[in-house]
């Protein structure tokens, strides 16, 4: 599978991003090793993505009625909640 069907495509203008996306390429596609019935429910490690699917999943539990602080204020709980587990 190739990750970028023409690099030099991208290349000019994002050199550092072709770079960094051909470096970590196994990793990036590692995900696809496993059977297409398990993508579903495989998570990720990366603490910043793991907040942020805590705080859609909150806010579709609240049928999405948060306002802009109320967004800010449930992500700064959260993350103090974080930072003492």
């Amino acid at each position: 599978m190739e990750f970028i069907p023409d690099p030099g495509q991208f290349e000019g203008r994002y050199p550092k991003a072709v770079e960094c996306l051909l470096k970590n390429q196994h990793d990036l596609l590692n995900f696809y090793d496993f059977p297409q019935m398990h993508w579903q429910s495989i998570r990720t490690s990366d603490p910043i993505e793991s907040t942020f699917a805590t705080i859609g999943h909150r806010t579709k539990r609240s049928k999405g009625c948060l306002n802009r602080d109320g967004v800010l204020h449930m992500m700064f709980k959260l993350s103090q909640c974080a930072q003492g587990s």
